[in-house]
């Protein structure tokens, strides 16, 4: 497998980031969070292909699978809370935010936006492709993107107002949606 075609690879392991970090940048980050966020995207867009690699048939194919289902349901779950959100009077209770400024929630999130490159590490398994390489242009790629997704979604939120928040859990819903099917 071939740097451009690793390249390729990457860039539509990508495209769900840039989704995600567009919807989630629709409801107002700041600096640190886009850069923590990017960084843990562009983390968990090595640790997983790697993950998978190693990982092996009987146990990828299980995880992979469940694994996928999850992160598609949490991704949903999400989105709804919201589009919620977006609509309530009461933006006392911001869950959002919660997402956005815990620890715990960022890394969930990034797990749930790279699981799909979990089972891309179970096919470079099959490759002749030097896994390490592959693993960082993916996850430098994703980090980039979500970055741009990020910053993006931030402009666009700060123009939309508080409807903003609900067209990002709508972005976050349709996602979730696709990984089921």
């Amino acid at each position: 497998m071939g740097l451009g075609t690793i390249f390729a690879l990457a860039l539509a392991l990508s495209a769900d980031a840039f989704s995600f970090s567009l919807g989630l940048g629709m409801t107002g980050v700041n600096k640190r969070q886009v850069y923590l966020i990017s960084l843990t995207v562009l983390a968990f867009h090595i640790i997983m292909p790697l993950t998978g690699y190693f990982a092996g048939g009987f146990v990828g194919s299980f995880l992979g699978r469940w694994a996928g289902y999850v992160g598609a349901a949490v991704l949903v779950l999400l989105g709804l809370r919201m589009v919620w959100e977006g609509f309530s009077e009461n933006q006392e209770e911001n869950f959002s935010r919660f997402i956005l400024t815990s620890v715990y929630g960022i890394v969930v999130l990034g797990v749930t936006v790279s699981i799909d490159a979990l089972s891309v590490g179970f096919t470079l398994g099959t490759q002749q492709v030097a896994v390490g390489l592959a693993a960082a242009v993916i996850g430098v790629v994703s980090g980039i993107m979500s970055f741009f997704g990020l910053e993006f979604g931030k402009k666009v939120g700060e123009w939309m107002g508080r409807r903003a928040v609900a067209a990002g859990g709508s972005i976050l819903v349709l996602i979730g949606i696709k990984l089921f099917v």
